[in-house]
C-alpha cells in the first residue's frame, strides 16, 4: 500500500493554548466545560465533528459519484463515562441526500460508513452511531 498523503498535528498545550499542523494552521483551544472560556475556540468535540463531517460526507459523494446532493451532520456529545473514570464521547453522524426515499439513504450512510476513514477509526464503538434523514437545504 502506497501512502496517499501524510500530515501530523500538535498540541503543547494540553486543552487550553494552541492545537498547530505543519502548513500554518493554528486553532486556538479550551475545554468546553470551562466556564470562562474564551470566544474563537474550539474543542476535541467540535474539532472531531469537522473531522466526520467532512470526510463522511465526502464518502457520501464518491459513492453517489457526485449525482445528488448529500449532507451529514455530526452531533458530539462529552458524558461521564460509563465503565470507567473520566469522559466519553457520544457521536451520532447523521446522513441526508437529495431525491433518495429513506431505504436508499439508509443504503448510501452503510455504503459511506464501510468507505470513510474516519468512520473506520470510530467503528465498533460502542458510543457511536450513524443514522439518516431526509435531506433540506440549509
Amino acid at each position: 500500500m502506497a501512502t496517499k498523503y501524510r500530515t501530523s498535528a500538535s498540541n503543547t498545550d494540553g486543552g487550553t493554548g494552541v492545537s498547530r499542523v505543519p502548513d500554518g494552521l493554528e486553532v486556538r483551544v479550551s475545554s468546553p466545560l470551562d466556564p470562562l472560556r474564551p470566544t474563537g475556540t474550539s474543542d476535541p468535540e467540535q474539532l472531531l465533528a469537522l473531522a466526520w463531517a467532512t470526510c463522511l460526507n465526502a464518502t457520501a459523494q464518491a459513492v453517489v459519484r457526485g449525482q445528488r446532493r448529500t449532507a451529514v451532520r455530526v452531533d458530539v456529545e462529552l458524558a461521564d463515562a460509563t465503565d470507567r473514570a473520566g469522559y466519553e464521547f457520544h457521536v451520532i453522524a447523521t446522513v441526508s441526500a437529495e431525491g433518495l426515499d429513506d431505504e436508499a439513504t439508509r443504503e448510501l450512510a452503510v455504503a459511506a460508513h464501510e468507505r470513510c476513514p474516519v468512520s473506520r477509526l470510530l467503528h465498533g464503538a460502542s458510543t457511536v452511531q450513524v443514522t439518516t434523514e431526509r435531506y433540506a437545504v440549509a
